[in-house]
């Protein structure tokens, strides 16, 4: 049964930004375990800290106190997804997917294999020799998507990745997500403004508080895996969603 041993682990973590008196308490006191394979979802008020979080997970910055650790069996266990995609315009779509490949020094053949494989798997093939700056958001998103995923990462960091999308478009994409998640041996650890997102597509919701971000409570969603976005229509879905928006409504008004 997979690895024994937690994938994420934070203790007592804490980040602040700033110094003296003009220093502000972003995150934290925080702990946090995740399993392997596991999706976690993460919500909270804006400026609770979430990319914060995600962004130590990352390797970006580092906890002003406690600690993270992430047990990997690579060098490089983490891929990243940004809401603003983080793809680079000058270089065609198969360069994007095949970037990371590249700066693991991936044999050629190989990496063009493994790129051309999520191309397919991310609906790109057609749009391998395109430039970004012709897409849509959805296919630019799909871009990012398959550029962290061709890496094989054990830990997949999304931080908001659909927030710019539109409704359906965003749907779409958390259906195509789940399929693919659930298909791989990754650990996404999610970030989220949406409700119905984080209910979708995790095995555990965490919801946080106001700033500096704790963890306040922790939901699993009732539906089994594999699961599908049919979920959206059961009737626990609406009770979670209206659980967790109780909980979020009395973070995000002002004391």
């Amino acid at each position: 049964m997979g690895e024994p041993y937690p994938k994420v682990t934070a203790h007592d973590l804490t980040r602040a930004f700033g110094r003296g008196t003009r220093a502000v308490d972003a995150l934290g006191p925080l702990d946090l375990t995740v399993a392997p394979g596991e999706f976690v979802c993460l919500v909270g008020p804006s400026g609770c800290g979430k990319s914060t979080l995600l962004r130590i997970a990352a390797g970006l910055l580092r906890p002003s106190t406690g600690t993270l650790e992430i047990r990997t069996l690579s060098a490089r266990p983490a891929a990243m997804i940004f809401q603003d995609y983080g793809i680079y315009d000058w270089k065609t779509v198969q360069a994007n997917v095949r970037f990371g490949l590249d700066v693991q020094r991936v044999p050629r053949r190989e990496a063009d294999a493994r790129a051309a494989d999520w191309l397919a798997r991310t609906g790109l093939a057609d749009f391998a020799h395109a430039y970004p700056a012709t897409l849509s958001g959805g296919m630019r998103q799909r871009v990012a998507i398959a550029r962290a995923l061709a890496v094989e990462p054990e830990l997949l960091l999304m931080d908001e990745p659909f927030a710019a999308l539109d409704a359906q478009l965003r749907t779409i994409l958390q259906d195509e997500l789940l399929e693919i998640t659930q298909a791989l041996r990754t650990t996404p650890l999610f970030i989220t403004h949406s409700l119905e997102e984080a209910i979708v597509l995790g095995d555990r919701v965490l919801v946080m508080s106001a700033r500096p971000g704790r963890i306040i409570a922790e939901h699993r969603p009732p539906f089994p895996r594999p699961r599908t976005g049919d979920v959206r229509a059961a009737p626990e879905f609406t009770a979670l969603k209206s659980e967790l928006w109780d909980l979020l409504r009395k973070e995000a008004v002002p004391a």
